[in-house]
């Protein structure tokens, strides 16, 4: 792998190392999601977690589910937004790479990242927010897509909104924002927390979704800024958690599947 392509920094712990086991999970996770209900408009972005397969894989599935079967046909262009874990980041980063690879092959990074974002490789190399829904892209979209990979961290949400006015695009761009939700709460008051952060999620309310109920906080609140503007609706497609797929109930991490679509 030469030094123009992110190599893979969670593969054989957040999801299989192997190529085969990798594409046959992912495709498990969408052939177990139910299947959308039918779309009254254009899908143009999508919000999904990012947590292990084991724990999240099943309600992001939900979502590629719905981007395969309402935009896989015409979406060439990703804009992925998740937020930064590891180092700090003023604004958005930028990975300073010509590609980023898992297991299953490489995405070409579009020329446009280097056009909103300053380039900030050592905030890429260890993070998972981002590198977790290159599979599911993988299996989902025909090959020759390109992805917008921008990390977030102390960015106000007219900051986001701005960067993807610039990428916004037709119909071949798609932004997806990389959030889980609610972090460590006993069962039953994570399903309350969760559920008042999805609803500030479908009313498209910024100033509701806080960092400490959603850890893309500001790749989220940018995101559903620049929805409001657009005219977006915004639907649920799932909200679980880790207490519903394969952790204990004691303390588990929120995960919640949206849909923002134009027009209908």
């Amino acid at each position: 792998m030469n030094a123009a392509t992110r190599a893979p920094a969670v593969a054989g712990s957040f999801y299989p190392e192997d190529a085969g086991q990798l594409a046959a999970e992912v495709d498990r996770h969408l052939g177990a999601a139910s299947p959308a209900v039918e779309s009254k408009g254009s899908l143009k972005a999508l919000i999904a977690p990012h947590a292990g397969y084991v724990y999240s894989g099943p309600v992001a599935g939900t979502a590629y589910r719905l981007l395969r079967e309402a935009a896989a046909a015409r979406a060439r262009r990703i804009v992925l937004l998740g937020p930064a874990h590891y180092v700090s980041v003023r604004g958005l980063a930028g990975p300073g790479v010509e590609a980023m690879a898992t297991p299953l092959g490489a995405v070409k990074v579009d020329p446009a990242t280097v056009e909103v974002a300053p380039e900030v490789p050592e905030a890429h190399a260890p993070e998972h927010s981002l590198e977790v829904h290159l599979p599911f892209l993988q299996r989902v979209l025909a090959p020759g897509f390109t992805v917008v990979p921008l990390l977030v961290g102390n960015a106000r949400p007219e900051q986001v909104a701005e960067a993807l006015e610039w990428l916004w695009g037709g119909e071949e761009t798609v932004a997806i924002v990389s959030s889980d939700l609610s972090h460590y709460l006993p069962y039953v008051r994570g399903r309350t927390v969760d559920e008042e952060t999805a609803r500030a999620i479908e009313s498209l309310n910024v100033g509701a979704v806080e960092s400490e109920r959603a850890c893309g906080a500001a790749p989220l609140q940018g995101l559903l800024l620049k929805a409001s503007e657009r005219g977006l609706r915004c639907r649920r497609l799932d909200l679980r958690s880790s207490g519903d797929t394969a952790g204990d109930r004691r303390r588990v991490v929120g995960y919640g599947a949206f849909a923002l679509e134009a027009g209908g």
